[in-house]
């Protein structure tokens, strides 16, 4: 699976009615599904997913968050789709993204900013194979 990148519609996107507008983002950017689902993160999956950051001092903040309603998984494929993906989602902060971003358009702060996107592409498939099993992604 080359040019493949994972997103989660976070759940303040979620609750906030966006998916729709933002999977219009994605397909608009030449983005192509190969798996996507409706789910909620456990707490035990938010800190298995986010295991990377448990030193931070976000950490607790940001399992409480993702686990704390449904959000929308979704693998990915466009050519160099990692880096494209990330030009589209925008700056972590939403202040500081760039116009037409879908942070810029749909997060309401940092730590509730819309989307999620794998930020390598051994990251990419890591977190799609937590996400979703083989015959799910097509």
């Amino acid at each position: 699976m080359s040019n493949i990148t994972f997103t989660m519609i976070k759940p303040d996107a979620v609750a906030d009615g966006h998916i729709g507008a933002i999977l219009g983002k994605i397909a608009e950017a030449g983005f192509k599904l190969k798996a996507m689902k409706l789910t909620q993160l456990t707490v035990a999956d938010a800190k298995k997913f986010y295991e990377v950051h448990a030193k931070r001092p976000f950490y607790g903040e940001l399992v409480d968050f993702m686990s704390s309603g449904p959000i929308v998984a979704a693998v990915l494929e466009k050519e160099n789709a990692v880096e494209d993906f990330r030009k589209l989602i925008g700056a972590t902060n939403p202040a500081e993204a760039a116009e037409g971003t879908i942070r810029k358009m749909f997060a309401r702060s940092v730590g509730e900013n819309a989307v999620h996107g794998s930020d390598s592409d051994e990251n990419a498939l890591i977190e799609a194979q937590f996400h979703f099993s083989g015959r799910e992604i097509f």
